[in-house]
C-alpha cells in the first residue's frame, strides 16, 4: 500500500481541489465553487495568508484530500489562539486508506506549533460518516453550531415580520425619532 503524503496546497493543485470541493458540496449551487478565475484568485489570497493553512493529502502523487486551517488570535484562554477547521473532504474512492488521519494530524501539528488551546469544526448534521470519522480522531460534539449564510433566499423571523409590518418596532407605520436641535 502506498503512503499518504500531507503538504501544503499550492497553486498547481487548483485543478484537484475544485474537484474534491464539487464533491464536498454534493450539488448544492450556493456552496459549490465559484469559476476557474474566481477560485484561482481566492486560492491565491488563501496561500498567501499567514494564519491559514491548506493543506492536500497526497496519494501516488494525486491529491486525495484537503482540509483547511484557519488559526485564530483569542484574547480569553489566556490569549491564546485557537484553530477552526474548514472544508475536509477526501475523495470517496479514497477513503479509510489513511489521508483523513493524516491531515488531521498535520493540523494538529500546526495548532499545537501556533500555540492554539483548542481545535474546533462544524459538520452538516446530515454528514454522520464524517462524524464517526471526527470522533475516531478525538473530536467531540460538544455544542450546537449555528451559520448565517448571505446567499441563502431563506426568510428570517425579521425579514418575515417586516415584509407584514406587524411587529411595533420594525412596522412601516412608526414613525422614526426626530432629531433634536439645540440652538
Amino acid at each position: 500500500m502506498s503512503e499518504i503524503h500531507v503538504r501544503a496546497a499550492t497553486p498547481d493543485d487548483l485543478d484537484a481541489l475544485l474537484a474534491l470541493y464539487h464533491e464536498l458540496t454534493d450539488g448544492t449551487p450556493s456552496a459549490a465553487p465559484g469559476d476557474r478565475e474566481t477560485s484561482r484568485a481566492a486560492l491565491g489570497r488563501v496561500l498567501a495568508h499567514p494564519d491559514r493553512h491548506l493543506l492536500v493529502a497526497v496519494l501516488d502523487g494525486q491529491v486525495v484530500g484537503t482540509a483547511d486551517l484557519a488559526i485564530t488570535q483569542n484574547i480569553t484562554h489566556r490569549g491564546t489562539a485557537w484553530g477552526i477547521v474548514e472544508n475536509v473532504i477526501v475523495a470517496t474512492g479514497a477513503r479509510r486508506l489513511g489521508a483523513g488521519r493524516a491531515l488531521f494530524a498535520e493540523i494538529e501539528r500546526i495548532a499545537k506549533a501556533a500555540g492554539c488551546h483548542k481545535l474546533s469544526l462544524l459538520s452538516g448534521k446530515q454528514r454522520a460518516e464524517a462524524h464517526d470519522f471526527y470522533r475516531s480522531v478525538g473530536y467531540e460534539p460538544v455544542c450546537e453550531g449555528f451559520k448565517l449564510y448571505f446567499d441563502r433566499r431563506v426568510p428570517s423571523f425579521r425579514a418575515a415580520i417586516c415584509r407584514r409590518n406587524t411587529h411595533p418596532l420594525l412596522s412601516a407605520s412608526r414613525k422614526p425619532p426626530q432629531a433634536r436641535h439645540n440652538p
